[in-house]
């Protein structure tokens, strides 16, 4: 794909080009990203003020701001430096002042002569009974009355940049923004009544109302899809190089899986069925699998991974699965490990913990192929490790894994298929813009047998009675988790509140009672003390947020989290999720420290309401937006200027599919629209589609 088309050129210059931006101007918006006419437009107004003419300001409700015809009177001079020099005007009907302060006499007198009539546009406000406009945004001499636009766009605004240099700049920009060829399907933008690009760049900067800045104006609409859809372009040629690299045929012959579903004490959901049909499907085809399982807490993710895992041993290979922890990895080996000995096959763990004679004899079993089943840590990815014929790679919890181990972990088998599990529930959108590239499997569906949890919302002046209450849950032989929040950035608070906890809980309930673990401390000692605690050793464990990842107690029942209010809706969903799992009835106390703001109320509302992760996860995304509920630790996704994926949430669906659709028909982008889209490519900075192109 030779270089950037010139068509564009006009909107990749520098800032300097444009009008009214001058060196400082251009390294202040540099400062804030915007380093091309071409950011500049994408900069849209986020309100609009009405500035229409008016002939009196008789009647109008203030505080407003507005545009009217004034006589100009007397000029009342500040007493004392720097006070309030007013001017007296008139309109057809009513009176009121000009106010300025720091004000230049003769200046005033130049620009508002006293008997001249002048446009004067600003906020007008009531001042001790009298109307007055402090510092009017525009002064104008009839005649230039058509500068003041009628509907004036309201952009944010980056240090040493007034909202007149961004209304010059954009204009600017505009004017050399080119008309480009249709990149969307037409079909869809006859549906939608989308207009072009460049007259949905034109509307989005000359709203003529508040409608017009509202996501869901079509001009809006238009550009955030440009925007999406490019994404999904990317991510489609990706996937489209991924599965081009052949993958290995593994079909199931059905004798392992039949033992084992003989075998279950229970039915499996018609997800998990539909989930295994998926994944079988998929590893038939000589495309290589790269799927998402995506379950709620509980939703019987093992089984099906499981299954996927026996497909691949059936074809006479092996398959792996990875946990990002040794604590989670020896758990994924306990839950396979009565259904490996009901398909009679050898499952095998490799940690960082094995060495020297046991390492070198499983490597040499695994070489051999006489480990059907590997589970381990990323110590697997160590180049001394080799499989016989490995077919299948589970990676659980995705965010700990990027797209780049995803690839090294199927160069260990030269295609071997890939399985990504997380127990996230991520809204569609988000999902979609993370996971675009994948093909995704959904668990929504619980299998029997998981009792509910009953959730309650406890003031943290209540503290007396929430402890009473474990100390009688203790003694019937139950246990217990206690969330301490993280208070704020610093480790250092965050470790206190959860070691001051521990010491008043041990005072309270018993030395030996009471464990702790927290994210300052070594390896070696957090997995102590979880295992103390899985043992049943210790009944209480103090942690902060390291448990919500996977583990498993059946016997913890009771899950109390301090400060829920200051947690994300998804992270205590995962939190909750830890208790539950066993035969007694389980609960959990959601203890928040009043006063509770209305958005703090309702989203510990919504936990007590469902235990539905999706529909947690929805409500989070309206709630706090994208950013916040990925979280740092799932970065992967992309920064859009435009699309808002809280209220065009469904546009991405649109774009996966039309994405698709588009490089199925068309795999080189050669074609008119192909051809369209490539320019589309340049224009969002997609530079990683650019190059897939060119190397495709």
């Amino acid at each position: 794909m030779s270089g950037r088309p010139e068509l564009l050129f006009p909107l990749f210059a520098r800032l300097e080009t444009l009008d009214g931006v001058g060196p400082k101007i251009a390294q202040n918006l540099t400062q804030s990203g915007v380093e091309t006419p071409r950011d500049v437009l994408f900069g849209l107004p986020y309100a609009v003020v009405d500035r229409r003419r008016r002939n009196t300001i008789q009647g109008v409700d203030l505080p407003t701001t507005l545009t009217v015809e004034v006589t100009v009177g007397v000029h009342r001079p500040s007493r004392n430096k720097g006070g309030a020099y007013r001017i007296h005007v008139e309109d057809a009907q009513t009176e009121f002042q000009l106010v300025f302060f720091h004000a230049r006499g003769d200046y005033l007198k130049k620009m508002l002569p006293e008997g001249a009539r002048r446009i004067i546009s600003g906020k007008l406000e009531l001042f001790d009974g009298m109307a007055q406009m402090v510092h009017p945004d525009h002064i104008l001499p009839i005649e230039s009355a058509g500068d003041i636009p009628e509907f004036e766009p309201v952009y944010h605004l980056t240090q040493g940049v007034t909202q007149k240099v961004a209304f010059k700049a954009t204009r600017s920009a505009l004017s050399r923004a080119p008309a480009l060829d249709e990149w969307i399907d037409p079909a869809q933008v006859g549906q939608q009544e989308w207009p072009s690009w460049i007259d949905a760049i034109t509307a989005a900067h000359g709203p003529n109302g508040a409608d017009d800045v509202s996501a869901h104006a079509p001009a809006r609409q238009r550009l955030a899809y440009d925007e999406l859809f490019a994404h999904q372009v990317t991510l489609a040629l990706a996937r489209q190089r991924e599965r081009k690299a052949r993958g290995i045929v593994s079909i199931g012959t059905g004798r392992l899986q039949s033992k084992v579903l003989q075998n279950l004490p229970y039915t499996p959901t018609v997800a998990q069925m539909r989930a295994i049909d998926e994944i079988s499907a998929d590893m038939a085809s000589d495309a290589r699998m790269n799927r998402l399982l995506q379950g709620d807490v509980g939703a019987g993710k093992t089984l099906v991974a499981f299954m996927a895992l026996l497909v691949a041993v059936e074809a006479g290979g092996q398959g792996v699965m990875m946990a990002p922890t040794e604590i989670l990895a020896r758990q994924h080996l306990e839950g396979l490990r009565p259904l490996a000995e009901q398909a009679g096959i050898v499952l095998e763990i490799l940690t960082g913990r094995d060495k020297g004679a046991e390492r070198r004899a499983k490597l040499a079993a695994l070489q051999q192929g006489n480990i059907h089943i590997l589970v381990g840590t990323h110590a697997v990815f160590q180049s001394d490790v080799e499989f016989n014929a490995l077919r299948l790679a589970i990676v659980d919890e995705q965010h700990r894994f990027g797209v780049r181990q995803r690839m090294e972990l199927s160069e260990k088998g030269q295609g071997a298929d890939v399985l990504v599990m997380t127990a996230t529930p991520i809204p569609r959108s988000l999902a979609l813009a993370q996971y675009g590239d994948m093909d995704v499997s959904v668990l929504d569906e619980k299998p029997p047998g998981r009792k509910p949890i009953k959730t309650a919302i406890v003031s943290t002046d209540r503290m007396e009675e929430v402890v009473s209450h474990l100390r009688r849950a203790i003694d019937e032989g139950r246990q217990c988790y206690w969330v301490c929040p993280l208070v704020d950035e610093s480790e250092v608070s965050d470790l206190t509140a959860a070691e001051e906890r521990f010491k008043r809980l041990r005072a309270l309930l018993g030395e030996d009672v009471v464990g702790l673990v927290h994210g300052q401390m070594p390896a070696a000692e957090k997995d102590a003390a979880m295992k103390t605690f899985q043992e049943g050793h210790t009944k209480v464990l103090v942690a902060t947020t390291v448990i919500e990842v996977g583990v498993n107690v059946p016997n913890a029942s009771i899950m109390v989290i301090e400060r829920a209010e200051i947690f994300g809706l998804a992270q205590l969903h995962q939190l909750r999720g830890r208790v539950g799992r066993g035969e007694a009835d389980s609960t959990c106390l959601l203890m928040y420290q009043a006063p509770l703001s209305d958005g703090g109320r309702k989203r510990l509302e919504v936990l007590r309401e469902t235990e539905d992760g999706f529909r947690i996860s929805e409500t989070d995304l309206q709630m706090r937006g994208a950013g916040d509920l990925i979280g740092t630790a799932q970065s992967g996704l992309p920064k859009f200027r435009i699309a808002d994926l809280e209220r065009q949430a469904g546009l991405m669906a649109i774009a996966q599919s039309d994405a698709r659709n588009l490089l199925g028909k068309d795999p080189k982008l050669t074609t008119k629209r192909g051809k369209a889209v490539r320019v589309l490519l340049w224009l969002m900075k997609q530079d990683e589609a650019i190059r897939l192109l060119s190397v495709g």
